[in-house]
């Protein structure tokens, strides 16, 4: 067998720090606290964890606004924390990938410190300036995705900067080539210090129209809610000017020869456009731009078989020689088994949507949280931290709800989350059932159910490697096949609440597998028997 990277079939492990664990007791969670708590990752089985943002950041936006891209923040702990996890994470067989946040800055960063002063200085070109219409107005009809316009007016040059999302988020100037090697500095910095690759945030935001030419409007009918909800006006255009231009992909190429520079490293860009199937293909094409891509398509409240089988095939039509990464959650949205179960938190059918997720071609990032079958909390309005939610508060009550504390003991102060007087979400109430002191002491539980899986999963090429193939099957049910040389496996999903029967393809002849931890092969005359929420496998003879 080609020997495959690591990073092809993988399964990414998101930690969002702040929620993760709490090792010094101040009620957020910090790098010492996922060193602390590495045996659990590593009982998993997964091969890589994605830490979400410890940079030193004002936390306007919790880390996705960095005012220094070489610093921890206290916050968070110290570099020798980071070290020590770098260290932790080797020893244990796991890679770690970080995310980087390269579109834009915090306005509390030196760079931007200096350019917004005036016109003239060193970095003067080094974010998006640019002047009022003749009435004062700004430069064009740009929106940002949290809430009004895109520009926001700085009266010591006179002039309007851009920020894509919030107004202490500046945007920087990519056009300029000093800023893409300065950028670039800053990535390679943390590629010295051993990481195994980066998630790459919002990574199609770099480049802007230079014209700055209006977006047009959306019909109202095409409106659509990827990374935003549908009532935000971010939703009511076409943004072909403000993101997704085409000098992004020579920055893409840039990006992936200063990554082949480091063997094994790995590169994952978030993308959320217009086409955002088509970018991921486009953002990954030929072994000289991204490693893999993924975006919000599987993130939505969109939940059908046909949904997810025409999203994965359009991405399969789209990609030549990239490699799909696939989520069906992360901090950025509602929990899974929420925002798809529709009332429904059964742990079997989260248990159903994890296989899924781990059986379709690609590699997946899967969300703390998920193997535990956690559920949106409700977070009272006076408690909310996210500005997304404040602002938009009813209607889109912002991506707290999915960020809470994990709950790592059900009887211990906070979860086990931490001792501490107060943590900086509370840990929801529901959530303590799902601890993990509890699911370990069970053997039919969920948490026992997610690490069988992954370590089945393991031991099939086909799951890994191979190529998929969707069948025709009734409405509640999803099948394909994933095909690896000459062996083959069928994979059969039933999202439905009772029994469904999935006919067989005349000919189609099947041998059971086991130890997957779903229902055993079961079939009426020619057709397979599901129970409900049940996954079959089984090997095509």
């Amino acid at each position: 067998m080609k020997q495959q990277p690591w990073w092809r079939g993988a399964v990414i492990y998101q930690i969002y720090p702040r929620s993760f664990m709490d090792a010094n007791q101040d009620g957020i969670g910090d790098l010492a606290g996922i060193v602390d708590k590495f045996p659990y990752i590593k009982s998993l089985g997964v091969d890589a964890i994605w830490v979400s943002p410890f940079f030193k950041s004002p936390m306007k936006d919790f880390g996705y606004d960095i005012s220094d891209y070489r610093e921890i923040d206290p916050m968070f702990g110290s570099m020798a924390d980071f070290d020590r996890l770098i260290t932790v994470a080797k020893e244990a067989g796991v890679k770690v990938i970080i995310d980087q946040v390269l579109s834009h800055t915090s306005d509390q960063h030196a760079w931007f410190q200096q350019s917004r002063q005036d016109k003239s200085n060193d970095k003067a070109d080094w974010y998006v300036w640019a002047d009022a219409k003749p009435d004062g107005t700004p430069p064009n009809n740009w929106l940002s995705i949290f809430g009004g316009s895109a520009w926001q007016w700085e009266p010591r040059r006179e002039q309007y900067y851009l920020h894509n999302f919030l107004t202490e988020q500046p945007d920087l100037n990519f056009h300029n080539p000093e800023v893409r090697r300065h950028v670039l500095d800053n990535v390679e910095f943390w590629l010295k210090r051993g990481v195994d690759g980066f998630r790459l945030d919002a990574i199609n935001f770099c480049f802007h129209d230079q014209q700055l030419r209006d977006n047009p409007a959306k019909a109202s009918e095409d409106r659509k809610g990827r990374g935003f909800s549908e009532d935000n006006p971010y939703a009511y255009q076409y943004h072909h000017y403000d993101n997704t231009r085409p000098e992004n992909l020579g920055f893409m190429e840039d990006i992936r020869a200063l990554m082949d520079k480091y063997p094994g490293v790995v590169s994952l860009g978030e993308i959320s456009c217009e086409d955002s199937l088509k970018a991921m293909s486009d953002y990954t094409l030929g072994n000289k731009r991204l490693h893999m891509a993924y975006s919000f398509e599987l993130l939505t409240k969109d939940f059908s078989p046909a949904y997810i089988r025409s999203t994965v095939e359009t991405l399969e039509a789209n990609l030549t020689d990239g490699w799909p990464c696939w989520a069906i959650g992360n901090h950025d949205v509602t929990r899974v088994l929420s925002r798809w179960g529709k009332g429904n938190t059964s742990p079997q059918l989260a248990k159903m949507l994890n296989a899924m997720l781990l059986s379709l071609r690609g590699s997946v990032c899967t969300y703390q949280g998920e193997e535990l079958g956690l559920t949106e909390a409700e977070i009272a309005f006076e408690q909310l931290q996210d500005p997304y939610g404040i602002t938009f508060w009813p209607n889109f009550k912002g991506r707290d709800g999915c960020r809470t504390p994990m709950p790592w003991f059900e009887h211990q102060v906070n979860g086990g989350f931490s001792s501490g007087e107060q943590t900086w979400l509370p840990v929801p109430q529901e959530h303590r059932a799902s601890a993990v002191d509890r699911q370990q002491q069970a053997q039919d539980s969920l948490l026992s159910a997610y690490r069988q899986f992954v370590r089945w999963r393991k031991s099939y090429p086909e799951l890994l490697y191979g190529d998929i193939e969707f069948i025709d099957t009734p409405d509640d049910i999803l099948a394909f096949i994933r095909r690896d040389q000459d062996r083959a496996l069928l994979c059969c999903f039933n999202f439905a609440d009772s029994t469904s029967l999935m006919p067989l393809m005349s000919g189609m002849k099947l041998s059971a597998l086991e130890g997957h931890g779903f229902q055993s092969l079961s079939q009426d005359n020619d057709a397979l028997v599901l129970a409900p929420h049940q996954a079959v496998f089984a090997r095509l003879v």
